[in-house]
């Protein structure tokens, strides 16, 4: 294909048995689950054949041809929209994304998005999805504030996501949680997935993927406690149905919280991601950033305060 990127390599010794997958996303730059689409579409050869099983164990000596085919171009407007950014070069941006603003277009959501304004504000977007789109590494749920990490390129995606998956990457949030804590600070470990019988909601669940949460007691107020909530792995509401699980859950939640909430808060949970730490991908530097809350956020903590 014309303006493909094509990675050749022969299977080294020490990686005879791994899977084509893996081996074929070092070599090309790109995610396991990007490495295993161009396998199934069969851009991907071993020993001059095309081989579309992602699970092929190599043997030594194999020769591995991958082929990248060029981004396409991703079927969002680009709008004006304000957007806060805090830091960005040639390899990546941090940006705050105000609560009440969806990270993707979706159904009932196509337009005022995250990705809309960063496809207006920043000019050089990854590609690593197989389309030219802004590269969000991680996510934040809707109506949760806060900072947001964005790869500008294919490496720094990589690079990001890999620290993502070695939960190296510094991720703290504040929170105003119901009720008050003995103690000051505890860990919730359960594993999470979807709900077993309401598929938009999250749970603790057998079988879910691993999710740990450390939290610290911050500040008691009346009926509340402001906690801040550190996290070494990421999945879907995470904090929301921790905190919810030992009876805690985040103020304003119209999801996790209880049906007769103790405040009338409006405009989704009050959670607030305010930490951001990461290794640059290019220069090794290490990357620490912070972000107030809103004004929503803080109009409520000082009403709760004792």
């Amino acid at each position: 294909m014309e303006n493909s990127l094509v990675y050749t390599a022969m299977v080294e010794t020490d990686r005879e048995g791994e899977r084509l997958d893996v081996i074929a996303a070092e070599l090309a730059g790109v995610t396991r689950s990007r490495a295993g689409t161009l396998i199934k579409q069969g851009s991907v050869l071993v020993d001059g054949t095309t081989q579309t099983k992602a699970g092929f164990r190599l043997k030594a000596g194999m020769a591995l041809r991958v082929e990248v085919p060029p981004a396409a171009p991703v079927a969002v407007e680009a709008e004006d929209i304000d957007l806060d950014i805090l830091y960005q070069d040639d390899d990546l941006a941090v940006v705050f994304k105000p609560s009440g603003m969806v990270v993707h277009p979706a159904a009932g959501n196509e337009r005022g998005t995250l990705v809309n304004a960063l496809l207006k504000h920043l000019d050089n977007l990854s590609g690593i999805g197989g389309e030219i789109r802004p590269g969000i590494v991680h996510r934040i749920d809707k109506d949760t504030s806060g900072l947001l990490l964005v790869a500008k390129n294919d490496f720094a995606h990589v690079s990001l996501s890999d620290q993502i998956r070695a939960h190296t990457v510094k991720r703290a949030y504040r929170a105003i949680v119901i009720g008050g804590f003995r103690e000051d600070e505890g860990t919730v470990e359960g594993p999470i997935g979807r709900h077993p019988t309401d598929r938009k909601r999250m749970a603790i669940v057998p079988g879910g993927r691993e999710a740990t949460t450390h939290w610290t007691a911050l500040e008691p107020l009346r009926g509340a406690t402001l906690i801040e909530a550190r996290l070494t792995t990421g999945r879907t509401h995470q904090i929301r149905v921790h905190m919810a699980s030992i009876g805690h859950p985040v103020l304003g939640d119209p999801v996790y919280g209880p049906k007769k909430s103790p405040y009338p808060v409006e405009g989704g949970q009050l959670l607030h991601a305010f930490r951001l730490g990461f290794v640059h991908p290019r220069t090794g530097e290490d990357m620490l950033f912070e972000a107030e809350p809103e004004a929503r956020f803080t109009w409520w903590l000082e009403k709760l305060k004792k």
